[in-house]
Order: C-alpha cells, then structure tokens, then sequence
C-alpha cells in the first residue's frame, strides 16, 4: 500500500523557518520524481519544488517565489522527502503536500494529505 505522510507544519512568524518532511512507503522512492506542492486558500495547487531521481543526478527545482529560500532534498535510504523553508513570508501560508510522480509510467502518482502552514505574527 503506497503512503506518503507529510509532517513538520504548523504556525511560525514571519522570517522564521520550518522543516517539512515527508515519509514514502510502498513503492520504490528513488524511481520516483519527488515535489511539494502547496495550495493556499481560494488559490490552484501549485508546484513548489522538484527533486529528480539518483539515477539522472538528483536535481532540484524550485518556483521563483521560493528560490534562495527554500530547499528540497531526498534521503533514499530513509525513503524520505525533506523541505527546509527559511525566511517564510505570509505569502507561504498554505497546506504543503508531498508528490510522486514516476517520470515514465504517468499513471503512478500519488500524493500525500498535506501539512498545514501558517506564517503570521
């Protein structure tokens, strides 16, 4: 049975930092192109960050908003997804959701339930 359970989300000011995590069952994670979405309310899901499988070198992209900000990585080992945000502005307020995607096979693509972030003061 495929799972993917974010946790680490929750309430933070603005400029602080949290570290979001994403734990991959039932499925072979280093085949996988693994992303973070997010979806603020009223708002499209949108693609936050992207880290390409081992095999093609483990490469990361990140939208415009959150570059030199935010920072994806994958531990294969762990079967583990990570989102490191710093200097979080109230613009990140959303519900964060961990993807995978197989990059040859279109149809396998699961997602998480989303953690919930708030930036505030």
């Amino acid at each position: 049975q495929v799972q993917l359970v974010e946790s680490g989300g929750g309430l933070v000011q603005p400029g602080g930092s949290l570290r979001l995590s994403c734990a991959a069952s039932g499925f072979t994670f280093s085949s996988y192109v693994m992303r973070w979405f997010r979806q603020a309310p009223g708002k499209e899901r949108e693609l936050v960050a992207a880290v390409s499988t081992p095999a093609v070198g483990g490469s990361t992209n990140y939208v415009d908003s959150v570059k030199g900000r935010f920072t994806i990585s994958r531990d294969n080992a762990k079967k583990t997804l990570y989102l490191q945000m710093n200097s979080l502005k109230p613009e990140d307020t959303a519900v964060y959701y961990c993807n995978a995607h197989h990059p040859a096979a279109v149809r396998y693509d699961y997602w998480g339930r989303g953690t919930q972030v708030t930036v505030s003061s």
